[in-house]
């Protein structure tokens, strides 16, 4: 019984795992075959930045956009400071015709930089940093009789502290991104945005290609509604809204 426990566990060990098979298949550009082997591990390991990261690759291989942008998103969304998905990311919507214009002011854009430069829990501890340093700063000031050096003191603690506030907020903005589901990413190949959520509406629509990214504002049941019964009021950009049809998207 021990030698065929022991045989057992043998084999156990020597079997591939779902991501060993799936990137031995994305190796040999089966492709389909190393998405149900990413799909698979998804399933059984759970999701990871890295995994979502491998099934955006195979995604762009098999030409399937939409689900390509999709998870290298959900891969920044777990993982912000994940270089490579935020790499191909930029690579696969440079790409994409018809893509709204992104009109996140400078200071925006900086700021999502700085974000996606640590995880969540390194920018706690850089928190933690510059509070030590803004602890020190004032016992420079409370501590020391010189002027001058109580005055750099003083300013630093004013500058260290600001700094810390920053940090802080980046640390749980990072945090949270994991629990937000208001951003989604366009699926179907095109989705026509309208002014109200109706198939039947008349007047103009915009389409909107498979890849974009749009923030979920509200949802409509229209139950009067065969073809569409589920509709999304989204932002496409810091100005625009419209309405598209739910099924059209997923949720990052």
């Amino acid at each position: 019984m021990i030698a065929l426990a022991i045989l057992t566990y043998a084999v156990a060990a020597m079997a591939a795992s779902p991501v060993q098979e799936a990137d031995s298949a994305y190796a040999r550009r089966d492709y389909s075959a190393a998405l149900n082997g990413y799909r698979k591990a998804l399933e059984t390991q759970g999701s990871s930045s890295e995994l979502y990261y491998n099934l955006a690759n195979t995604y762009y291989r098999l030409g399937n956009t939409g689900q390509a942008v999709l998870f290298y998103e959900r891969a920044l969304k777990l993982n912000a400071a994940n270089d490579d998905a935020l790499a191909n990311l930029e690579f696969v919507r440079d790409r994409i015709k018809g893509l709204p214009e992104d009109d996140t002011t400078f200071l925006g854009k900086m700021h999502q930089g700085v974000k996606s430069a640590l995880t969540a829990d390194a920018w706690a501890w850089t928190a933690f940093f510059f509070f030590v340093l803004v602890c020190g700063a004032v016992a420079v000031y409370l501590f020391t009789d010189r002027v001058l050096v109580r005055k750099i003191g003083f300013f630093s603690a004013i500058i260290l502290l600001a700094l810390f506030f920053y940090v802080l907020a980046v640390a749980w903005q990072t945090a949270n991104a994991v629990d937000d589901n208001s951003y989604a990413v366009v699926t179907s190949p095109v989705t026509n945005l309208r002014s109200e959520p109706s198939s039947d509406a008349s007047g103009k629509t915009v389409p909107l290609p498979a890849g974009s990214r749009v923030e979920i504002v509200d949802s409509l049941t229209t139950a009067k509604d065969a073809k569409v019964p589920l509709w999304y009021e989204v932002k496409i950009n810091n100005n625009s809204r419209a309405w598209m049809p739910a099924a059209d998207a997923e949720r990052i």
